[in-house]
């Protein structure tokens, strides 16, 4: 039976590229993650998914750490669609009056 690769394999991805950012081959990653270089192998070639604990204890392995950001999704809660909902406003934009000064005031900071 041939090998099954993974369509899209961002896992073992990141973990050969924590390995080879290490110097470390495919044994000393694996040693140093107290798992087999085959196990590890298989987890960069996408034919395994490691768990969550053996990902991070990978990437512990090879003095990498990981940095993951979260940022809150904009939902269209009133039904428009992103672009619509953008119009809107820069139309209440428009709404407010402006008051142009004739040179752009900055605050001094004195040097010391």
């Amino acid at each position: 039976m041939p090998e099954q690769k993974l369509p899209n394999n961002p896992t073992g991805a990141i973990l050969r590229a924590a390995r080879e950012c290490s110097n470390l081959s495919l044994r000393a990653a694996a040693r140093r993650a107290g798992t087999s270089h085959a196990t590890l192998s298989a987890y960069e070639k996408g034919r395994k998914s490691p768990s969550t604990a053996t990902f991070f204890r990978i990437l512990d392995a090879c003095d990498v750490a990981p940095d993951v950001s979260l940022h809150k999704r904009i939902r269209a809660a009133n039904k428009l669609p992103r672009g619509e909902e953008l119009a809107e406003v820069l139309r209440l934009a428009d709404q407010f009056p402006v008051r142009r000064r004739s040179a752009v005031q900055m605050p001094v900071f004195p040097f010391t």
